[in-house]
């Protein structure tokens, strides 16, 4: 889909094609489902900017990180592009792990890294935020720009709203993250607009291994309360 068409999707004053856009979306959840499928392993949707490069602090976590989660049995999901995505896809792929890229078609940016197993390209961003937490068990969100923070935001409020349950959100860097948390719990939880058991399930860590030792334990209680499926009457 061209730019032109997401302006005319979004304009107040165009109309787009209404029946054929509404089968390219379906065609693209339908896309992002069979992906989603193909994984087969309980996975974690990492996330952070794409302006960084291998050599950086951040990046050089990141790929720790995603080895660090291919360890413990898990895929790695991402956007798919440069920076962080892409040294997360590439500590995945270097551990011999399930590497997955869900990326998004923008006139400014990127192709996909060349680090994917899986890799999918959306044109709706709400598709592809689907596929994000459709695949995975939580998120972990390393430094990043006005992308991470909204995927971070969406986080919360289907946490918030429980739309999700049992979902962690691991924030990757405590110097980047506190101010905002300070001001979160100083400004938000202080003036009631969110309650303190909005951020439960969010956690801070400078540490690749404990990111992931947080989104597994979660998952592994979750697997534990789960009740067991009943048996299949043997054929007649």
């Amino acid at each position: 889909m061209s730019q032109r068409e997401d302006q005319k999707l979004l304009g107040r004053d165009e109309r787009p094609d209404d029946e054929e856009h509404l089968h390219r979306i379906a065609r693209e959840f339908q896309v992002g489902f069979d992906a989603v499928e193909r994984i087969g392993l309980p996975a974690v949707s990492i996330f952070g900017s794409a302006r960084l490069n291998p050599g950086d602090r951040w990046y050089d976590v990141a790929v720790e990180t995603g080895r660090a989660f291919v360890r413990h049995g898990f895929a790695v999901v991402t956007g798919g592009g440069p920076g962080i995505m892409e040294a997360a896809n590439l500590g995945a792929n270097d551990a011999g792990g399930t590497s997955v890229g869900f990326g998004i078609v923008l006139p400014h940016e990127q192709s996909m890294n060349e680090h994917c197993d899986i890799a999918v390209e959306f044109d709706h961003f709400y598709a592809r935020k689907v596929m994000f937490v459709k695949a995975a068990e939580g998120f972990v969100v390393f430094p990043g720009g006005f992308g991470t923070l909204d995927e971070l935001f969406e986080a919360l409020t289907l946490i918030q709203t429980e739309k999700v349950v049992h979902f962690p959100v691991v924030l990757f860097g405590h110097a980047f993250w506190d101010p905002l948390l300070d001001w979160i719990h100083g400004t938000l939880e202080h003036e009631g607009m969110i309650s303190p058991d909005d951020l439960e399930l969010v956690s801070v860590t400078d540490d690749p291994d404990e990111a992931a030792q947080l989104v597994v334990e979660c998952f592994r209680q979750q697997c534990a309360h789960r009740p067991a499926e009943p048996e299949k009457a043997d054929a007649q």
